[in-house]
């Protein structure tokens, strides 16, 4: 695959790490070029290391590459930590007024950022913002649609043309005194316009295109951009926000409001989905439709609050007590994270069950540029809602019918005249608590019968290479992009290799599993945990034993190079 640019922003909490690496990947994609961006930041306001990664290319990218070609160090700290990752042939930008001690090196270029920043920004601030125009100047990118990104970012108040000026300062800097450090060039293309979205953004906007007009939550990294999102536009676009005392409460909120017949959602991460666990249950017994956005971080307790991992895929398949049945989606990728969102509100509307959307650190903060979504492609499916005049006796009205699909027609309460009577405990058709050991089990049997048809709406894994490989990796969620790429290398290498690859995780898609499984020459489960919770996952459902593991649960998400260096340990083992 061919490498595009790769260029790393270093530098303390509080000095404008994240805006200027977020502006830099504005604007390759203002220019026609496909991004990817991911970000590194410890949990502390100010202080602590921080960098931001933006990978750019006329060629479609969709994973971090590990090489660095741009290094825009914003402190001495960044350039001990990362100058091993630079290129034989890229560079590294420091501030020569700040980092004596850095100046000696082949490819340490020093620049005067808050010098300039101050001279033509007006305060020295604004160094990270001439760090960028550095970063750009360099390879001869288009100062027009920097000057762009810099202005959407900061606006066009003084305050944004100041940042324009300073960004301005830090490329004609790298044309003049820097000319020639970098044998690269990168321009603007053109062609097909893209957003560039998170993964927290798309999925917000994948709710609202779902037609989701309550939210209920309670801050949690790395959850809570999705319900800022939603908050900031609700005016506009209509969905109520509330940010409750705690989870418990968030959870509950979400149940009543789906209840009464919104479409409704919740948002948190590992913790604090513990604390949601009974209400899921609620959902379960009284058949409520609920979306619940898990988005993972290394865990026990606290953990790393501001790293990835995909550590919670064993714990939301039984989470809460007792058995019902649910669905587990686990988007691969930012695009995926949009059309996943409304799939999982049709589910929890057809099946009138909970829906968990099980996302991690890493895609939850990435960006990516994806094609406009297409909005025609969006149904809507609120599964089997009657209306007041639909129901013949509305005294006769029983919310939970027993039904050959375990699927109760729904009536939304004070919609008519039918009663809509539901109950935590186990209930009859009506509604109503029951002791009786006929209903409870007949109960149980209908709830459970909605896993024969939810399995037919739970799409096969994607396979990406030949059907058969001596070589198959098998991940799931976010891995996708790391895992395709490191295919396509390892293939380029001679090695015959393929992708099996879950996004729709359970009800567990066991026969296409097992069929692709069978025929692998070698299997090996790649997976940011350190039990291996897919592998066991499959084990359980398919029999088959995975041939081997590549585990990773530092915190840090999968790079392609990083998956193929595995790999061929495993293989010459």
């Amino acid at each position: 695959m061919e490498p595009g640019l790769n260029v790393m922003v270093g530098g303390e909490a509080g000095q404008g790490v994240q805006s200027a690496g977020f502006i830099l990947a504005k604007a390759f994609a203002r220019g026609g070029l496909h991004v990817f961006a991911d970000q590194d930041y410890e949990s502390r306001v100010r202080g602590g290391h921080n960098f931001f990664r933006v990978r750019a290319s006329a060629a479609e990218v969709a994973a971090i590459s590990e090489e660095v070609d741009i290094l825009l160090a914003l402190n001495e700290e960044s350039v001990d930590l990362h100058r091993s990752e630079v290129a034989p042939q890229g560079a590294i930008i420091f501030d020569g007024d700040k980092a004596k001690s850095t100046a000696a090196g082949g490819n340490l270029a020093s620049a005067p950022l808050a010098r300039l920043a101050q001279e033509k920004g007006g305060n020295s601030v604004m160094a990270n913002t001439v760090a960028l125009g550095v970063g750009l100047g360099l390879v001869g990118y288009d100062q027009e649609t920097m000057a762009e990104a810099v202005r959407h970012q900061f606006g066009t108040s003084e305050s944004g043309e100041s940042n324009v000026r300073a960004a301005m300062a830090g490329y004609e800097y790298a044309t003049v005194q820097l000319k020639g450090l970098l044998k690269r060039q990168l321009t603007p293309i053109g062609g097909e316009s893209r957003m560039l979205l998170n993964g927290n953004e798309a999925i917000a906007l994948g709710a609202i295109a779902a037609g989701c007009t309550f939210m209920a939550a309670y801050p949690m990294t790395p959850a809570t951009p999705i319900m800022e999102f939603l908050a900031a536009r609700s005016d506009e676009l209509g969905p109520v926000v509330v940010q409750p005392e705690d989870e418990i409460a968030a959870m509950t909120m979400t149940i009543g409001a789906a209840f009464a017949g919104a479409r409704a959602m919740t948002a948190t991460s590992g913790s604090g989905f513990a604390l949601m666990v009974e209400g899921l249950g609620l959902a379960g017994i009284t058949e409520t439709p609920v979306v619940a956005v898990l988005a993972q971080r290394p865990a026990p307790a606290v953990g790393l609050p501001t790293r990835t991992e995909q550590g919670d895929l064993q714990f939301v398949l039984t989470a809460a007590p007792g058995e019902f049945p649910r669905a587990v989606l686990a988007p691969a990728t930012v695009e995926d994270a949009f059309w996943l969102t409304v799939k999982a509100f049709n589910l929890a509307d057809r099946y009138q069950l909970p829906v968990i959307l099980l996302t991690d650190h890493y895609l939850a903060g990435s960006y990516a540029t994806v094609p406009r979504f297409d909005l025609s492609k969006v149904t809507i499916d609120r599964g089997e809602l009657l209306r007041p005049d639909e129901i013949a006796n509305p005294e006769e009205y029983k919310r939970h019918k027993l039904t050959p699909s375990g699927i109760s027609p729904r009536v939304l309460p004070l919609q008519g005249k039918a009663l809509v009577v539901t109950d935590a405990d186990e209930h009859d058709e009506e509604g109503h608590l029951i002791e009786d050991a006929d209903m409870r089990t007949q109960m149980m049997l209908k709830r459970l019968r909605k896993v024969d048809g939810l399995k037919e709406d739970i799409a096969p894994p994607r396979l990406y290479g030949p059907d058969e490989a001596e070589t198959t990796l098998v991940g799931w969620g976010s891995t996708y992009a790391a895992l395709k790429e490191a295919v396509d290398s390892l293939r380029d290498d001679g090695l015959d290799a393929n992708l099996l690859h879950l996004s729709e995780l359970w009800p567990f898609p066991a026969q296409a599993v097992a069929q692709a499984l069978e025929k692998a020459g070698r299997s090996l489960v790649v997976e940011s945990n350190a039990t291996g919770q897919l592998a066991r996952l499959v084990r359980s459902e398919t029999g088959i034993k995975v041939g081997g593991s590549i585990l990773k649960f530092d915190g840090r998400p999968f790079t392609p190079a990083y998956i193929v260096r595995e790999v061929r340990k495993e293989v010459t083992q």
